[in-house]
């Protein structure tokens, strides 16, 4: 008896254990904040500056060393600051060797202490003038245009190896034309509802992409089922081709029609709108009563495109 009560008490626990388990929700793992590197990332980055910083360390010590061995090879004794002597501006200027940088080269400027040799022998009111010579970069740039000036000649009207502007322009227009024909060939098959029309070619197509996945809700000519009947004139959403354009692609959900833009290329969404547009006065047998209102706008335009259609 001992030994029942024993069992029974332990498949208790037990079972509680396990309800207990069951019952508990999952605790959701919150990932913690980072900065979208691994540690192995974060200990290779920190490795390369502690090399950095050691390379670093090591050359500063190195030309330490390199400092404190030649002054023990061959050391220098302490001499003590000395002003030197105040010199006259005009001994300095002598004393003093100027050579002229790429800027004075280029403008062509002389020191002042050259400017008697630059004075033209004649004076106005005891104004004189100096002679100054043109910037040799003015020179360079007159006689390069003039260069580059036979070369462009010899190139595009002489030798006639480039081609000139009218010629560029009928390349640019025959570039242009094919690159609009392959972006219209690429663009064919993207449609939307502002590019929809009546396209009698896409039926074929249409009919196939209807019956693969329209029938279930309106019947295999269109004649409604679940959904509403697509063969008379009574629409729940606008009769226009833009219109059924719109509701096969982004559907409406509260009245149970599904978006198809994400199962059905822009090109087959195209082809079914136009299927579905050729059923229009079909009127099958066991056809669904009228929904919604009666399509009127422009109507004389959908007869039109319908009877084309029709014939074709």
């Amino acid at each position: 008896m001992k030994k029942t009560n024993l069992i029974l008490t332990l498949l208790l626990i037990s079972s509680g254990v396990i309800a207990q388990t069951t019952v508990e929700p999952a605790k959701q793992i919150i990932p913690e904040p980072n900065i979208g590197l691994s540690i192995t990332e974060l200990l290779v980055i920190a490795l390369l500056f502690f090399a950095v910083v050691l390379l670093v360390v090591a050359v500063t010590l190195f030309n330490a060393f390199k400092v404190m061995l030649k002054e023990q090879k061959d050391p220098q004794p302490f001499i003590k600051y000395q002003k030197p002597e105040q010199v006259d501006y005009t001994e300095w200027l002598k004393l003093k060797k100027s050579t002229p940088n790429i800027w004075t080269k280029l403008l062509s400027l002389k020191p002042m202490e050259e400017e008697k040799n630059l004075e033209i022998p004649h004076a106005y009111d005891g104004i004189k003038e100096l002679s100054n010579p043109v910037p040799a970069w003015f020179n360079v740039l007159f006689y390069g245009t003039i260069i580059f000036g036979a070369f462009y000649l010899y190139y595009y009207h002489i030798g006639g190896y480039g081609e000139r502007q009218d010629d560029e322009y009928i390349t640019e227009m025959t570039k242009a034309d094919l690159d609009k024909k392959a972006f219209l060939a690429k663009s064919a098959t993207k449609v939307d509802e502002g590019s929809i029309k009546i396209d009698a070619a896409q039926i074929v197509n249409g009919k196939g992409v209807f019956d693969a996945n329209c029938i279930a809700c309106h019947g295999d000519k269109g004649q409604g089922l679940v959904g509403p009947n697509l063969t008379d004139e009574f629409w729940l959403h606008g009769g226009s081709v833009v219109d059924v354009f719109k509701v096969v692609k982004y559907g409406v959900p509260e009245k149970g029609m599904v978006s198809w833009q994400k199962n059905l290329t822009s090109l087959q969404i195209s082809e079914v709108t136009n299927y579905i547009m050729s059923l229009k006065g079909t009127n099958p047998v066991g056809a669904k009563a009228p929904q919604g209102e009666k399509y009127e706008e422009k109507l004389a335009i959908d007869t039109a495109n319908a009877e084309i259609i029709t014939k074709n």
